[in-house]
């Protein structure tokens, strides 16, 4: 039985282990799955997560399965399955920016229905909001997350869809763009980094003209946007656009799920304001702007100063907003 009431999130999406090649050649076994490490990272920062999607019996699968429970995410399906653990592999380059290599076929992540996501979430009468994104949109899986998406708008839970796109491993490029637009017209939150914009191949001369055709071209409030090393942006569907950035450098071990914690201090921040999921029809108060963004960037900094995706807990996100400077404007 859940613990209904505890429960404010439930994620949907890959879980999977990420082969990271060292520069020795060898491979290192890391969690990950960019909607696994959302979901992580919102139980590490005290938010009542539940992961929908099945894990394996396999070592894998029981590594990812534990390291959850310990961080206090909820299973909805807590008895494993045999289908194996997708594996990712990662080659990082120079700049710390990881190219990946998926394997899909078979694997226990796919092992769901729209039905059975849908069940698990009316299960939680205390759910207030949904996230997915990234493998998850995949064409291959439409009947899986589109019916459960169009099911939780008209239950009235906030959909957060992160684009988070992987273009290297889809067969037909043309065809996973068209299915990823598709999917963020569920969205009341999209989530999307200045290269997911040129993959999807947006009009537009600039990034923020390319964020603006896709927030226009969607059903969504709020568009946020990452910049990499130059921050974040937020663009809200009344018209404001807010801006903020760390003043200071950070030392860069790679950027395996930043995005994804980035993802989840934003969340945190929407839950304890008590954001509507239309709240960027409205004019937002600058002071929101900053605490979302100044949230999401922390625990994206955080993140990417470690090996791998380690979710930072939500008292090391609150001491770096104490003692990094924020460059915001809005």
């Amino acid at each position: 039985m859940l613990p209904k009431h505890t429960i404010q999130v439930a994620t949907a999406g890959e879980a999977l282990i990420d082969l990271i090649a060292g520069a020795d050649g060898r491979f290192e076994p890391c969690l990950g799955g960019a909607v696994y490490n959302l979901t992580r990272a919102l139980a590490r920062q005290s938010i009542g997560a539940l992961y929908l999607n099945p894990l394996s019996k396999d070592r894998f699968g029981r590594q990812l399965a534990a390291a959850m429970l310990q961080d206090g995410v909820h299973l909805a399906v807590p008895e494993p399955v045999t289908q194996v653990t997708s594996l990712a592999v990662v080659a990082v380059d120079a700049n710390g920016h990881p190219d990946y290599a998926f394997y899909r076929e078979g694997v226990a992540d796919r092992a769901t229905s729209a039905r059975a996501l849908t069940q698990a979430c009316s299960q939680v009468a205390g759910l207030k909001l949904v996230c997915t994104g990234a493998l998850a949109l995949s064409a291959d899986d439409a009947d899986i997350y589109l019916p459960w998406l169009a099911a939780q708008r008209q239950a009235g839970r906030t959909v957060v869809i992160d684009a988070n796109l992987r273009p290297s491993v889809m067969p037909n490029l043309d065809l996973y763009r068209r299915h990823v637009l598709a999917a963020l017209q569920f969205a009341d939150v999209i989530k999307a980094s200045d290269e997911d914009l040129t993959c999807l191949d947006l009009p537009g001369d600039t990034t923020l003209a390319q964020a603006q055709h896709l927030l226009q071209g969607s059903r969504a409030s709020v568009l946020a946007l990452t910049l990499g090393s130059n921050g974040a942006m937020l663009l809200t569907r009344h018209g404001q656009r807010f801006e903020a950035r760390e003043t200071e450098p950070i030392t860069v071990v790679d950027t395996v799920g930043a995005g994804d914690c980035f993802l989840a201090g934003l969340v945190v921040a929407m839950l304890q304001h008590h954001l509507s999921a239309d709240w960027g029809t409205a004019p937002v108060p600058t002071e929101v702007a900053r605490d979302l963004l100044c949230s999401a960037i922390a625990s994206a900094s955080l993140c990417v100063m470690a090996r791998g995706c380690v979710p930072p807990t939500r008292s090391e996100v609150m001491d770096r907003l104490e003692t990094v400077a924020m460059a915001f404007a809005g």
